[in-house]
């Protein structure tokens, strides 16, 4: 039997069901999007003593690095690491065979000179003999004083190269400069080493430097008093004043170099001892964050900061210093300006934020 096909009527309801369905779907509201959550902090600004206590270590005033002045192959180290050495004292030695073979070539070149000059003298004195009794010419004569004379060079310039290779014989002994201690060793027995390649670091006994590295902000001025003190025992001190800071900061850690020159060092306070001092800035008006608040804008640090409308907004901010689990503001922020300390990792500008309450601790 043929299908029956769906009458007119049905064909109406089923499409009146389906525009019903689709206008319910258009009635529906959009999901608000979710905030992110953050926590912030009140700034207020307030005086801030920058005052820290820096450690370091006790320094000589002079190191130098040892080195030959020949290239050749190191067969005898006889010093090690912190040991304590004298002036003109060999710490090593090269193998001298080449510069010995040298010294031979100079001493055979200036001996066949001087056995030259010696037949030069002989025929210049026969040519002073002959020339008043006219048994020679003048021309004769003036070739005989010409040939002394160029003997006599060449003898002078043969002893020069002998002289030149046996000190270059004697640089094949690596000798301390001075009194002091041997800090470093960048050599082996075996090794082969160019001239003027670092051998030994030594530090000259005499001046001790405390040697700190401190941030720009509690750099104390030239001449100020400051007392250093043993880190294993506090009752170990010595006072010095600030000789020396380096002019440029280190762009790894932020810190300009500063070295106190030392008065009266105690026994208990040898060379390499680490030592403490404290350091401290005048009073400035600055604000202090955790570190999580700390983030940056470009290669700038900056922090987020929340307005009244509740978006977020990137603070470009002058840090003073870095210190142990807080940052201190010198500049960029002012009382009463919220400030993101967690959960901004994922903020971007103009973001609206809810502020979650932090927990009163007891």
């Amino acid at each position: 039997m043929p299908a029956r096909r769906p009458s007119a009527s049905l064909r109406c309801l089923s499409a009146t069901l389906a525009f019903a369905l689709l206008g319910g779907c258009g009635d529906e509201a959009p999901r608000e999007e979710q905030k992110p959550r953050v926590f912030v902090q009140q700034v207020e600004v307030a005086p801030h003593e920058a005052s820290a206590t820096l450690t370091g270590d006790v320094q000589a005033r002079v190191q130098t690095q040892l080195s030959f002045r020949v290239g050749g192959k190191i067969i005898e180290r006889l010093v090690e690491v912190g040991d304590s050495v004298s002036a003109n004292q060999v710490l090593a030695r090269l193998d001298p065979q080449d510069q010995r073979n040298n010294v031979a070539a100079a001493e055979a070149a200036a001996d066949a000179e001087r056995a030259r000059l010696k037949q030069a003298e002989a025929d210049l004195w026969r040519q002073q003999k002959l020339l008043p009794k006219g048994y020679t010419s003048r021309s004769e004569y003036d070739s005989a004083l010409a040939a002394q004379r160029s003997a006599k060079n060449s003898l002078a310039a043969a002893e020069a190269q002998l002289a030149s290779a046996r000190e270059q014989l004697s640089y094949t002994d690596l000798v301390a400069e001075a009194d002091g201690v041997i800090t470093a060793r960048q050599a082996e027995v075996g090794q082969v080493v160019q001239a003027t390649a670092p051998i030994f670091g030594l530090a000259r006994d005499g001046e001790r430097d405390a040697v700190f590295n401190v941030y720009e902000s509690l750099v104390a001025p030239p001449d100020e008093a400051v007392e250093v003190a043993l880190l294993d025992n506090p009752a170990v001190k010595a006072r010095g004043r600030v000789r020396e800071v380096t002019p440029t900061v280190s762009a790894q850690s932020g810190t300009v170099q500063v070295k106190i020159a030392l008065e009266n060092v105690p026994d208990g306070m040898p060379l390499g001892a680490t030592v403490t001092a404290r350091i401290a800035a005048d009073e400035r008006s600055s604000v202090v964050l955790p570190w999580s608040a700390l983030t940056k804008k470009e290669s700038r640090p900056a922090v987020w900061r929340v307005g009244a409308d509740g978006k977020a907004e990137l603070q470009e901010v002058q840090v003073a210093r870095y210190a142990t689990g807080e940052v201190v503001i010198a500049d960029g922020l002012q009382s009463g300006a919220r400030v993101v300390i967690a959960g901004g990792q994922l903020l971007h500008p103009g973001q609206q934020v809810e502020i979650a309450e932090q927990e009163q601790k007891p």
